[in-house]
């Protein structure tokens, strides 16, 4: 029996709207994306959860798929970190920011720079997290939210430091720029480019392949893991460590007023009764955990971790950011090798202001031995020893042992990156 041109024209229809059907069905469901917890209540709906069973089992989140590689540099205070970041400034493909984490701890926690409170400590690193979250997606207009005053037109003249990045120091974010300022020095900088405009400071930060992140306001690596186990970002961490009493003589030094109460001691050799012992302590107990978290090498830390010794790199500068660089997987630029051989050679002279970073790298690690008395030393080696072994630091045994150079008090040990 012959079909006529109508019956076959609605078998045609039903066959293309079944296939519509079939095609949306599939779509929706083999390719829906699994839902992203609350922030607020850090879990999922009772009726996504059921919807979305499988999504345990076969996670669809929207991956970093541009492979950017996205650089954290943990480290604390006066352990060598302006340097290590220079490293990443230094490179052309490399967006970098010096220390975005200072205005979350200045508006939350305005009157203390260190506060020992656990709640404190809980608010400011949740607080960090997102705004790390926010800045490594080029997401700076989330800065707003702890500038004060709060930038208008999504300009302000208030950013931590804006100068000791090279790219909010270079067009497009600095348009005023002649072909002679390509090279600006931190203070010449906030002069010549004026206001920051937050929105070309995003546009910048999406053009560069990487971001790279210098902080010394998180105190442990683990503090870092819901970020590193994120998988929207490619986070890898380079913690940078330092030999405490290296660092305890150079905040000495540094924040004289801080420390004031190390300097009479160093000054006369009588320990003050209420020299605030924390302030050497903090920083061991911070290492101990979180060097002690990455050598344990947990899972969520695998690929993701490197610990580097500041005294390794200023002896072989060049050596171990070959080794860093190979680390993250980026090539390294001939710009940071420029500037690695003209920074690493100075003397005292060189360094303009003391966050400078233009010295002789190898000296100014030993350099403390000389700024600390033995009793000192010996103090920091009770208090610290379990870190100063941990790390490969050698104890002085007495003053001679202490002001003797050709004795070194940093064993050769090989932290390879757990990959």
């Amino acid at each position: 029996m012959q079909c006529s041109w109508k019956a076959v024209l609605l078998l045609a229809l039903a066959s293309i709207a079944i296939q519509y059907t079939a095609i949306r069905t599939f779509t929706a469901k083999s390719f829906h994306s699994c839902p992203i917890p609350n922030p607020v209540n850090c879990s999922l709906s009772q009726e996504t959860d059921s919807a979305d069973r499988l999504c345990d089992e076969n996670p669809t989140f929207t991956y970093n798929l541009s492979r950017k590689t996205h650089v954290l540099i943990l480290a604390t205070t006066r352990s060598g970190s302006s340097f290590v970041g220079q490293l990443f400034n230094q490179h052309f493909d490399v967006f970098y920011l010096f220390e975005p984490l200072y205005h979350v701890q200045y508006t939350l926690i305005p009157k203390l720079t260190q506060s020992k409170s656990t709640t404190d400590r809980r608010v400011m690193l949740g607080a960090s997290r997102d705004l790390l979250r926010s800045l490594y997606d080029c997401d700076l207009y989330f800065l707003e939210n702890y500038i004060k005053p709060q930038p208008v037109n999504h300009t302000t003249d208030r950013l931590f430091r804006r100068g000791a990045s090279k790219a909010l120091c270079s067009p497009p974010v600095c348009e005023s720029l002649g072909p002679i300022d390509l090279h600006l020095e931190e203070g010449d900088c906030v002069k010549k480019c004026g206001t920051l405009n937050l929105t070309l400071a995003t546009e910048s930060c999406k053009e560069h392949g990487h971001v790279a992140i210098k902080t010394v306001r998180v105190p442990e690596v683990s503090d870092l893991r819901a970020l590193v186990e994120d998988p929207r970002l490619n986070l890898k961490v380079i913690q940078l460590v330092r030999d405490p009493r290296g660092i305890l003589a150079s905040r000495s030094e540094t924040f004289r007023d801080t420390y004031r109460l190390w300097r009479i001691w160093d000054g006369t050799g009588r320990k003050p009764y209420n020299l605030d012992v924390t302030q050497l302590t903090t920083v061991c107990e911070d290492f101990l955990n979180s060097v002690s978290t990455g050598l344990n090498r947990p899972p969520w830390l695998k690929g993701k971790y490197m610990l580097v010794r500041y005294e390794d790199l200023a002896r072989n500068p060049m050596k171990k950011t070959e080794e860093i660089y190979d680390f993250l997987g980026i090539p390294m630029d001939s710009n940071v090798e420029r500037w690695i051989q003209n920074n690493t050679r100075g003397d005292r002279s060189s360094a303009k202001h003391k966050y400078g970073t233009v010295r002789n790298s190898a000296a100014t690690a030993e350099k403390w031995r000389f700024r600390l008395s033995y009793e000192i030393v010996e103090f920091t080696q009770n208090a610290c020893q379990q870190v100063l072994v941990q790390l490969g630091y050698k104890m002085a045994g007495s003053e001679e042992e202490l002001k003797n150079l050709s004795i070194s008090l940093v064993e050769d040990r090989d932290f390879l990156p757990f990959s």
